[in-house]
């Protein structure tokens, strides 16, 4: 809670006037007029040292020239003073000393200064106990929920706003549809499901959809994580579940959304710190209040992660959350459809084709198509450009990929070269073989930490993999290091990466998919993720050594195989090779059309004539 600007300043508003009227009292700005006794007083006035006389009550001030020079005082009438003075020979009046009265006044200054310390007193008695009373209030609050009511009691965002998810938003059509008439299911004894969990990758809309819901229906969204409901004092976490509970009864209908569940649902039991830690207190609360709901209560429990697996049995099983809404990747179709959603209200140009960058974006989640619609966006305003352009988003595909171009790293001509030549044989070996991707753009141009790169382009979305398809993918990889052998006789570091992928491929070929002759179909070791020591993968073995070597003969042979054939797709094809890196290095990136161009040109004399090596 801010504190208001004046409450901050007043404090020290005080303490100036203090200063101020200390600075008065001690350094007056007119001399002090001096105290003398009745009877010095009247001599003076008579010498004529007293001009006038000021009569204030029993106050007797004498001015000369309108400087107080003299102060005395006088217990009587006005009329007394007067006699007294004229019996002294002192003339009043017209020619003599002048006779003023003043009605008596309260003295502000005397006050202030007077009672100066008694207010600076109260003023830090005031701030004390405000500051005390600050900080019970935060004490109370302490314990309260932290649940943040998103848009108001109606969040803005509908189905219509979520692409890519169709069997999602199938599934949690019921809850919108019991959130808006809910006595539609009660008259027939229908329980809806009181909590959804959303399972899925990160950047895959679990949040968005469940805005969705909420805006669909047309109820409260109340969000929250679930690491805010643990805190380092005990029973905090379970005070939150209850005010977060209470809240959302007193708003149904409406919903309550936990994001990362699993920080505070993890399975009991599993940690170090016993069964009496906070984490576990919160989950209890949780799975008492879920199962604490009154059939008629309206208020309905969405909650996301994408750690389905370390989940607490006891969160869900039936009566808490019952229904599990798997969120995947998307598909081409949806790709598409999120691309379309997130470009509504952005200036296009006419050369856009969504379709063609739902087949370059495989495997990219909704955050990510998200991204690279603003990346194509900031583009086109660097080029000032007044629409984005198709160009502009195909290279911000390429900087979610792989990053910004390093178009200032300078390398030697004869890098240049090879990882030309690298590349070019990645591309034909691609085109040579009948399962491999499509060749979409290869370039020479520095992107992140690699010095090139080939992007294939894939004709569909694929969920299952035939020996022969990963075949060709492990030609495919090694074909960039067969290019370099061919062509300079020796090898060079730039392969690393495709000869650790190659190898990943052809291990889990033979330990994960049964691809193996030899092995025959079954699987190899168990992976098991141990967070605690940092993410480390362990595999625990489940075969003995002479299995375990011919594991590695199998994963060799796959290997060499492979090497083998690009290898030879790459020698007869040695003049395309180098027609192909020469044009590759002039202009540093080639697109499909330009590729498939080089491939029907005919060969250069001088290229017919070298000997295929």
């Amino acid at each position: 809670m801010k504190t208001k600007w004046w409450q901050g300043s007043l404090f020290y508003l005080l303490i100036l006037v203090a200063i101020i009227a200390l600075a008065f009292s001690f350094f007056p700005v007119n001399k002090a007029p001096k105290e003398v006794d009745y009877y010095t007083f009247v001599n003076k006035a008579r010498d004529g040292e007293i001009d006038t006389i000021e009569q204030n009550g029993t106050a007797l001030t004498g001015l000369k020239n309108g400087e107080k020079v003299a102060k005395s005082s006088f217990v009587g009438s006005t009329k007394e003073l007067m006699d007294t003075l004229k019996e002294s020979g002192i003339a009043l009046g017209e020619g003599g000393v002048k006779f003023l009265v003043k009605t008596g006044g309260f003295d502000w200054g005397s006050v202030m200064i007077s009672f100066l310390p008694l207010i600076l007193f109260g003023a830090l008695l005031f701030f004390l106990f405000r500051s005390a009373r600050g900080a019970n209030t935060q004490a109370f609050n302490f314990a309260r929920s932290r649940a943040r009511l998103a848009g108001g009691n109606k969040p803005t965002v509908t189905f219509d706003d979520v692409a890519g998810v169709d069997e999602a938003k199938a599934e949690l059509q019921e809850i919108v549809e019991f959130l808006k008439s809910p006595q539609k299911f009660l008259a027939l004894g229908a329980r809806i499901p009181r909590g959804v969990l959303l399972v899925g990758p990160p950047g895959c809309g679990k949040t968005l959809i469940a805005k969705a819901v909420a805006g669909q229906a047309g109820v409260p969204f109340y969000s929250i994580s679930g690491s805010e409901f643990v805190e380092m004092f005990v029973g905090v976490g379970a005070s939150r579940v209850r005010d977060l509970f209470d809240q959302a009864k007193r708003n149904s209908p409406c919903i309550v959304f936990v994001d990362e569940i699993d920080a505070v649902g993890r399975h009991r039991g599993a940690g170090l710190g016993g069964g009496h830690d906070e984490r576990e207190q919160t989950l209890n609360q949780i799975l008492v209040e879920m199962d604490g709901f009154d059939s008629s209560v309206s208020v309905i429990v969405l909650a996301a992660t994408n750690r389905p697996d370390i989940l607490d049995p006891a969160l869900l099983r039936p009566g808490r959350f019952d229904r599990h809404v798997v969120i995947d990747q998307p598909d081409i179709n949806g790709r598409k459809a999120i691309l379309e959603v997130h470009a509504k209200g952005k200036p296009l140009a006419k050369d856009i084709d969504f379709q063609t960058l739902a087949k370059e974006t495989a495997g990219f989640s909704g955050a990510d198509l998200a991204n690279l619609i603003n990346e194509g966006a900031i583009l086109a305003a660097r080029h000032n450009h007044k629409e984005i352009h198709m160009k502009e988003l195909e290279e911000s595909i390429d900087r979610v990929i792989a990053g910004p171009e390093k178009k200032g790293r300078v390398i030697s001509q004869k890098e240049k070269e090879i990882i030309a030549h690298h590349e070019t044989g990645h591309a034909l070996a691609a085109k040579m073989l009948p399962n491999a991707d499509p060749v979409h753009k290869i370039s020479i141009v520095a992107r992140g930490m690699m010095g090139g790169w080939t992007r294939f382009l894939p004709t569909e979305d694929r969920h299952l993999w035939t020996v022969s398809q990963f075949e060709d993918r492990l030609v495919v990889s090694l074909a960039g290091r067969a290019a370099e052998e061919i062509t300079f006789g020796e090898v060079t570091t730039g392969a690393q990466n495709d000869l650790e992928q190659a190898t990943s491929l052809a291990r889990k070929m033979v330990t994960e998919y049964g691809m193996s002759s030899k092995l025959g179909p079954r699987t190899f070791g168990k992976r098991e993720e141990l967070v605690f020591l940092g993410r480390e993968i362990h595999e625990q073995r489940n075969y003995g050594e002479k299995v375990a070597m011919l594991i590695d003969k199998e994963v060799d042979a796959l290997i060499q195989k492979a090497y083998t054939t690009a290898k030879k797709i790459l020698t007869d094809n040695k003049e395309r090779l180098k027609l192909i890196a020469d044009r590759l290095m002039a202009k540093e990136t080639i697109e499909e059309f330009e590729f498939e161009a080089l491939l029907k040109e005919s060969l250069p004399a001088q290229l017919q004539a070298s000997p295929a090596s």
